[in-house]
C-alpha cells in the first residue's frame, strides 16, 4: 500500500514522545508475536493521529523500539501499514453481521438498527475514521480494499433485503445496487464523521439519528426499486 501523493508524502507529522530507555527495553524483551502485536497497536494509534507520511525513526519512537527492532517484526513501512489495515481496519468488522441482516425472521428495520448501531460502536470509532481518511488523502489503497472487501457485499445485503422486505426485485445492475446501498450507508458514515472528526456536538442519540436514517432509506426503497412504468404512474 503505497502513498502516491507527493505532497502528502513530503509532509512530516509532529515528532513522537521519544520513549525512555527502559520503555524500549521492556519491549525489546517482550516475545516476538506480543513485540509485533504492540508495534502494530501502536502504529495504529500514531497513524490515526498524525496520517500515513511518518519515516520509520518517527514510527519506532512512537511504537516504543529501535528501528532495528521496528525492522525485525516488520520488514517495511508498507508491510506495518498493511498489517494494521488487517488488525483495525478490517479485522473488527464481525461476519456474524451479515447472517443477522438476511435473518428474515426479525423485521427488516430492527436488523438495520441493531446492525448500525453496532457498526457505529465498533467500527467507526475516532481512531478508526481519522486512520481511514488519512489514508484516503494519502492515496494508500486502504479505503478502495476495505470497500472492495467488505463494504460491496454489505451494500448488496441490505439491498436485497430491502427489496424483499418490499416485494420487489433487486437491480441486476449490482454497480446501481451498490449506490442505492449507499444512500444508507453513506449516512451513518458521514454522520459518524461529524461526530468523531468535525465535532458536531448535536445532542440528538446516535441510536435515535441511526433509527431516523433507516426509516428514511426503507421509506424510499419502494420508490427507486419500482419499475420504471410503475414509478411513472
Amino acid at each position: 500500500m503505497k502513498a502516491k501523493s507527493a505532497v502528502l508524502s513530503s509532509q512530516r507529522p509532529p515528532p513522537a514522545d521519544k520513549p525512555a530507555n527502559g520503555k524500549r527495553r521492556a519491549t525489546a524483551r517482550l516475545p516476538a508475536d506480543e513485540r509485533r502485536a504492540q508495534i502494530q497497536a501502536k502504529a495504529f494509534e500514531y497513524f490515526s493521529e498524525y496520517g500515513l507520511t511518518a519515516q520509520t525513526r518517527a514510527l519506532a519512537e512512537a511504537c516504543g523500539v529501535s528501528q532495528r527492532l521496528l525492522y525485525s517484526a516488520f520488514p517495511n513501512k508498507a508491510a506495518l501499514i498493511n498489517a494494521v489495515y488487517e488488525a483495525e481496519i478490517a479485522g473488527p468488522f464481525k461476519a456474524i453481521w451479515f447472517v443477522q441482516l438476511r435473518d428474515r425472521t426479525v423485521p427488516l428495520a430492527e436488523r438495520l438498527n441493531k446492525f448500525y448501531g453496532e457498526y457505529y460502536d465498533t467500527i467507526l470509532t475516532r481512531r478508526w475514521l481519522r486512520l481511514f481518511l488519512y489514508a484516503s488523502l494519502a492515496e494508500v489503497e486502504i479505503a478502495p480494499t476495505y470497500i472492495a472487501a467488505i463494504i460491496r457485499t454489505l451494500l448488496l445485503t441490505i439491498v436485497e433485503e430491502a427489496a424483499f422486505d418490499s416485494g420487489l426485485d433487486t437491480p441486476p445492475d449490482a454497480a446501481l445496487a451498490q449506490e442505492i446501498g449507499w444512500v444508507l450507508h453513506g449516512n451513518i458514515s458521514h454522520l459518524a464523521i461529524r461526530r468523531h472528526v468535525y465535532g458536531d456536538g448535536t445532542s440528538i442519540a446516535i441510536r435515535d439519528v441511526i433509527s431516523l436514517h433507516v426509516a428514511a432509506f426503507l421509506a424510499i426503497v419502494p420508490t427507486v426499486l419500482a419499475p420504471k412504468e410503475e414509478a411513472t404512474k
